[in-house]
This record gives structure tokens, sequence and C-alpha cells, in this order.
């Protein structure tokens, strides 16, 4: 395999782009910080329009679970790989072990896990070629529930701060992406109570919730027009942005959907319509915690607990950022930067 490094004017740690001639492999990993330790992140296997697009999602993720993994208080820095591709390709197996050798390159300093187009089961097969590897089948699993659990939470902690009340019962919710992640968060702003207004690209999915929890159905582009009181972006990142934000009739954001602000300049322009926004590295870190069972030694109840503290850290960013007059996804960068530079003074 053919390694390269790719110089960003960004302040990764390093940004590897790997080839494999015999397999058409084609695959990236972005470390954006190990300050506070060995860098994590899921492997994206996913159908970019050119490697400079792979790249660019790669720098924004890592460094969202660098911050994700700092406000958790987690001794993890922040690192994304990324295999450029269709995720369905006959060849996926072969792929995923050349994968796993690029993995094991760095030694220990990326450990990887699944994340959109991936598996535990996938998970499976690079951890035949490294150990750097977790989200395994027999172990954490499948982190779609408690990354949804988290979600939820942060839906409540916002739904307090508007309301006064984390009651959910009667509210509306529109919910983009309504894979595993959304269908088990559905299933909990179901159970609460909860109104849905669902979409995605699969109409499958969609059918499963409308099914199961008497979800509205709306086509994909008008999901940002409906009247709701929650919008829940669980699908692909950027969709928060200039063409979308003044189409929103919603009083809170929150998701799962990672690096939902294509720009932080569009995290100003939510508050001056009086949209608040629960920054999507606090409300999506479920995921983390459940993969610190396998990496920190954490047993079920433990990592569940620190899901449930989302709801806590969310609250309190909000409070910053109301007392210092600055966005919410402001707030939340500055506690996270402030964390980074105290390990990198120690």
């Amino acid at each position: 395999m053919e390694i390269t490094e790719k110089f960003t004017n960004t302040d990764h740690e390093q940004v590897l782009i790997g080839r494999d001639a015999a397999t058409a492999y084609h695959g990236i990993i972005a470390i954006h910080s190990t300050a506070l330790g060995p860098a994590v992140g899921g492997t994206r296997f996913w159908n970019y329009n050119s490697e400079e697009d792979a790249v660019t999602d790669a720098l924004r993720l890592s460094q969202g679970m660098t911050y994700k993994t700092a406000l958790a208080g987690l001794p993890l820095g922040g690192g994304k790989s990324i295999i450029i591709g269709n995720h369905a390709t006959s060849d996926r197996e072969a792929l995923l072990h050349v994968h796993g050798r690029f993995v094991e390159t760095l030694k220990g300093r990326y450990i990887t896990a699944e994340d959109v187009g991936t598996s535990p089961a996938d998970m499976e097969i690079v951890r035949l070629e490294t150990q750097h590897v977790a989200g395994l089948l027999e172990r954490s699993g499948d982190p779609s529930p408690i990354t949804a659990r988290g979600v939820f939470r942060a839906i409540q902690a916002s739904t307090r701060f508007v309301r006064d009340t984390d009651d959910l019962s009667g509210l509306s919710v529109a919910l983009q992406g309504c894979g595993h992640v959304g269908y088990n968060l559905a299933k909990l702003l179901h159970e609460a109570g909860a109104k849905l207004i669902v979409t995605d690209v699969n109409e499958d999915s969609v059918s499963r919730l409308v099914d199961e929890f008497g979800a509205e159905s709306v086509r994909p582009a008008d999901i940002f027009s409906v009247r709701a009181d929650i919008f829940a972006p669980c699908a692909l990142g950027g969709v928060i942005n200039d063409e979308t934000i003044p189409k929103l009739k919603v009083k809170i954001v929150a998701g799962a959907a990672n690096n939902q602000l294509l720009e932080e300049r569009h995290g100003a322009m939510l508050r001056e319509r009086n949209i608040l926004y629960a920054p999507d590295y606090v409300a999506n870190a479920g995921g983390v915690f459940n993969g610190c069972m396998e990496l920190l030694g954490w047993n079920a109840d433990y990592a569940l607990s620190k899901v449930d503290a989302i709801y806590d850290t969310i609250l309190s960013i909000f409070e910053s950022a109301q007392a210092e007059g600055i966005t919410t996804n402001k707030a939340a960068d500055q506690l996270a930067e402030q964390r980074l530079r105290s390990a990198e003074g120690l």
C-alpha cells in the first residue's frame, strides 16, 4: 500500500492518504489531536465526488471528535477515517482488510470504529488486521441505541431551556434521517408522546416509522420547511446552511448528525432567528461513551449514566452562551478548547 501525507492549513496533527492498487482501495486517516489521548473516530465508507471533498469531511469530522471527547472529559483525542467508494461494492471485505492494515501503521495513535457506511460486523474484519478498533460485535456492539438516547437527553434539555419543562408530550419533531440512530431516536420520542414528521432518501426506512410510530412522512426537500417544535437532523452534515436556515419553522435544532452547521457563522444565523442549537458533538457523544466500554473498561451502567449526563452538559452550555451573549456552538468550542489547552500545558 502507498501512503502519502496530506498537508493542510489546519491545526491537524496528521492527515494520511492510503492507496492500494491491487484492491483499488482509496482511504484517508485524519488525526486532529492526541493531546488528551489516542485519537478515536469511526470509519466512514462513502462515495465522495473527489478526494478533496473526502479530505474536507475528514478534517471536519476529526476536529468534531476532538471536541466531543474533550467535552466528555475522556482521555481520548479526535480522528476520523474514510474509505472512498460505494459501500455496497462486492470487494467490500478486501477493502476492509486493507483499511485495517492502514490503521495499523499508526500503531495505536488512531483507533477506529463503525460510522456511516460501516457496521460492527465490518469492524470484525478490520480487527483481523489491527487491534486498534472498537465497536465489535461481542463487545460494545452497535452504538446506535446509546447515541439516540444521548440525543434524546439533549432534546429534553433543550426543551427545558426553552419551555421550563422537559416534557415532550404533544410536541412535534421533524426528523431527518431514519437509519439506525434515527429509528431509535424516533422510538424514544414516540414513547415520550411526541408527534413525528419524518423523511429519508430510503423509503423503506420512512415506512417503518410511519407504521410503528404513526409518523407523518414528507419529501426530503420539504423537511426544512415543516412547522414543528424541534428539528432533529440525523443524516449527513452541513444541512444547516444559508439555504435551509430561512426555511426553518422550529424553536430548537437538536439531532445526531455530525457537523450540522455548514459553517460556524450558521450558528449565529440560528441565534438571530431565536432558534436554539444543541451542538451536535455534545448531543451525539453517546456513541463514544458506548465505545468506552471497550476502550476504558466501563460497565454498561456507568456508560449509560454518562450518556444521561449529556442533559446537564447541554444545559450548562446554553447557560454559558446566554451569560456571555455568544452562540451555543461558540460556548461549546470555548469549553473544549480550554480543556485541550490545559492538557497541552501539562
